[in-house]
């Protein structure tokens, strides 16, 4: 798909007309109704189009416009601004399949208070990430007369200053893509050491990529990961994705994620329906990969390690067993409870090695780690858990910035309390209540005091049953942009 920004309207294709409640008048309404010699206003009228969020009316080929189709979309209100990123999304689903050009008229628009250029190119992000189709499965059911869409015009009165933006975008979209790519892949196609590989292609990127094997990860004695992989026939593997675009010397940011490639639950075995759903519990460490990718794609001037611990937990005769103790390559000692929390006993070693080696100045790690995270927050939030106000707050400001949204959640001594074991220095469950913060309360052990760190459990954000502005049933990406924004916002210089 070729976009490209335009000050004046095309006469051909589909044209998407966005309108807010209360912008009937709108420059973008103005500038297609005089090139349409007046049919828009009265098919607006004719079919009482009040701008309702959702609402379309379609005009084919008016007057002016004879090769054109114009569709109102219908914004609702939004006080005077849109989300420009959702709205390219909805751009793009209000044009329909089987269009091979649309164009989408910017104008009288404001987002976060910016128009213009600034505006145009966040549209122009929202119809990049919607436009995601896994296909590379479908053999004999794809669609073979099907029309792609070809191109994309945005009209923007500051045609230039959009398209300086674009390349940019393309990076994170590129990430995005990457993430969404791991999540959908099948297990039999991607578990622990097809994921390291797909990681070395970063090294295209100017990133140095690190592959620890098992023999190396028990030298340095992650008895935590290793057992949790030690059921599988594939073996585990841990990957650290180095990108130095900031000064020498400045310590990194770390990103971490959990990179469970299949999770049965292992000995701890889980019903049979859903578990398919477990391909993605990998879904912190394809963000990570993915913001790994756009970071280093618009060559952000950070220095920043990803860092993804790869396993597959499988039931087996040389599986971790329920009251299994194994030693954490930070020396502390676990008493494994229930061996389908393993994803916290991966992440544990993943931080220990992170901060031996790399030193960071802060730590943000990602897991698809409890249900009770979504029983908590649904599918609307990542849930966030920090003991630093500030970093928190950094944390929040990108998720604002980029709709992948987080919601603060409660970590405390009480919940450190809960994980105590009777045999080792911690269990991997603390009981039923309070799931997401025991759980986060464990990871906080394996923290120093003086790293900033924050733990994101996106259980309820990696995929999606339902299509989104941004975003076709399935991956979602999630945490890409958020890191990407994070990076920008509070570690770039």
């Amino acid at each position: 798909m070729k976009i490209n920004f335009s000050s004046s309207l095309p006469q051909h294709g589909t044209i998407i007309v966005p309108v807010l409640q209360g912008g009937l008048s709108s420059p973008a309404v103005k500038l297609v109704d005089e090139q349409s010699k007046g049919a828009l206003a009265r098919g607006m009228k004719a079919a009482n189009f009040k701008a309702k969020a959702g609402e379309k009316v379609m005009l084919a080929g008016p007057d002016g416009l004879d090769d054109a189709v114009v569709v109102l979309l219908g914004l609702g209100d939004g006080k005077g601004a849109v989300d420009a990123v959702a709205l390219g999304g909805k751009a793009l689903a209000a044009a329909g399949k089987g269009i091979s050009h649309i164009s989408v008229v910017s104008e009288g628009l404001t987002y976060a208070g910016k128009s213009g250029a600034d505006l145009a190119g966040k549209i122009a992000l929202g119809m990049m990430l919607r436009q995601y189709d896994f296909d590379i499965y479908r053999k004999k059911t794809a669609p073979k007369d099907a029309v792609a869409l070809e191109g994309v015009t945005i009209v923007a009165s500051d045609a230039e200053g959009a398209t300086a933006s674009l390349d940019e975008a393309k990076s994170i979209v590129a990430g995005v893509k990457v993430a969404r790519d791991l999540v959908t892949e099948p297990p039999n196609v991607l578990y622990p050491e097809s994921f390291a590989d797909r990681c070395l292609e970063l090294e295209k990127l100017g990133v140095e990529v690190t592959v620890l094997d098992v023999d190396a990860m028990t030298k340095l004695g992650m008895g935590c990961l290793l057992g949790v992989g030690q059921g599988s026939v594939k073996p585990s593997r841990l990957v650290a994705m180095h990108w130095k675009g900031g000064k020498d010397g400045e310590k990194p940011l770390a990103l971490v994620g959990k990179g469970v490639t299949f999770d049965t639950g292992g000995i701890s075995i889980k019903p049979a329906g859903g578990m398919e759903d477990m391909k993605f519990d990998m879904g912190g460490a394809a963000a990570v990969t993915g913001a790994m990718h756009a970071i280093a794609g618009r060559k952000a001037k950070a220095n920043v390690v990803g860092l993804i611990g790869l396993v597959e937990n499988m039931p087996s005769g040389n599986a971790q067993r329920p009251s299994d103790v194994v030693t954490s390559m930070s020396g502390q000692t676990v008493e494994v409870l229930n061996t389908d929390a393993e994803g916290r006993l991966v992440l544990a070693d993943v931080l220990a090695y992170a901060q031996k080696t790399f030193e960071p100045s802060a730590i943000v790690d990602l897991a698809t780690l409890t249900g009770a995270i979504i029983i908590s927050l649904a599918h609307e939030f990542g849930g966030m858990f920090t003991k630093d106000d500030d970093f928190g707050a950094d944390l929040m400001a990108a998720g604002e910035e980029t709709g992948e949204l987080l919601w603060r959640m409660p970590l405390t001594k009480a919940h450190d309390d809960m994980i105590k074991s009777d045999i080792a220095d911690m269990k991997n469950i603390g009981g039923r209540e309070g799931g997401s913060s025991t759980a986060a309360a464990f990871l906080a052990r394996f923290v120093d005091d003086n790293v900033k760190w924050a733990h994101l459990d996106i259980a309820g954000m990696a995929w999606t049953t339902k299509d989104q502005d941004v975003c076709p049933k399935g991956a979602t990406g999630y945490g890409v942009r958020l890191l990407d924004a994070l990076v920008r916002r509070s570690f770039e210089r």
